[in-house]
């Protein structure tokens, strides 16, 4: 917590986890709930950050806007480390593996992200579920990619050869020396690609190919509040701040843990 990278980031990312999880608690009114006769209110005491054009609480739906796009991007975490984690693995330790495994990652990461995200979601239909997948799908190969690199060089190591020359089968090597010695880059690789699941789901919302409205999600937020800039830019502007934040907070995050389970940066910095 010296590292002030890292205690920005937790702090920043500590607040809207806490606005996540205590949406129930923290919410004035239910997010779905519309009071036409309250549309378009600036913000005042029974409403803190003002309403929609539906007369809905922003404050509600921003709060359980937060619960759901951490659930996504935790949900993305979770996927793409499993996967990235199994294909780096064999890619990086069984020499045969490798060329296919990486020409497959390969060809998913020639095309944009998001332009593959958005295609994969709009095949599947717009759910939660399906963000999770198709962003999961596009954040593989780059996990895949870091966990791969660190196993080629954890596989070179002394106590590598000689538990190969002890006898010693692959699963055990992989599960006691090679997978412990590449979870750092790994960690720090998925914190990033959390903030960018946090992004890209927000674009997908925006562009309807997200949770299907009335779901409160900060993206389809944006997207109602864009055509009512002029009258009320509050709509649009509240949600922005809110993924804004969270990326900023989760990238720091991530730079801070870089630092700190980097040996060769401690090195530096001392």
């Amino acid at each position: 917590m010296r590292h002030r990278l890292f205690a920005t980031g937790v702090v920043l990312f500590g607040i809207v986890l806490v606005l996540a999880v205590f949406a129930d608690v923290l919410a004035i009114a239910p997010p779905e709930k519309m009071q036409v006769r309250f549309r378009f209110r600036t913000p005042e005491w029974a409403f803190p950050l003002g309403t929609d054009n539906f007369g809905r609480d922003i404050w509600s739906r921003l709060v359980y806007g937060a619960r759901l796009s951490l659930a996504i991007g935790f949900g993305v975490v979770v996927a793409t480390g499993i996967a990235g984690t199994a294909i780096g693995l064999a890619a990086g330790y069984f020499r045969r593996l490798d060329n296919p495994l990486m020409r497959a990652m390969d060809a998913l990461m020639a095309f944009p992200a998001v332009l593959l995200a958005i295609a994969i979601a709009a095949a599947l239909g717009p759910s939660a579920i399906n963000a999770v997948i198709a962003l999961a799908a596009v954040y593989t190969p780059r996990t895949a990619r870091i966990v791969r690199a660190t196993v080629l060089v954890v596989r070179e190591t002394e106590y590598v050869q000689a538990a190969l020359a002890c006898g010693a089968r692959h699963y055990w090597i992989i599960r006691h020396h090679v997978l412990p010695n590449s979870l750092a880059p790994l960690i720090v690789q998925l914190t990033f690609i959390f903030a960018y699941a946090v992004l890209t789901e927000a674009i997908l919302s925006f562009l309807g190919v997200g949770p299907p409205p009335p779901t409160p999600t900060w993206g389809n937020m944006i997207a109602e509040g864009k055509d009512y800039l002029r009258e009320a830019p509050l709509l649009a502007v509240f949600p922005g701040i809110a993924i804004a934040l969270t990326a900023l907070g989760l990238n720091l995050l991530g730079d801070g843990l870089r630092d700190v389970l980097d040996p060769r940066l401690r090195v530096q910095h001392g």
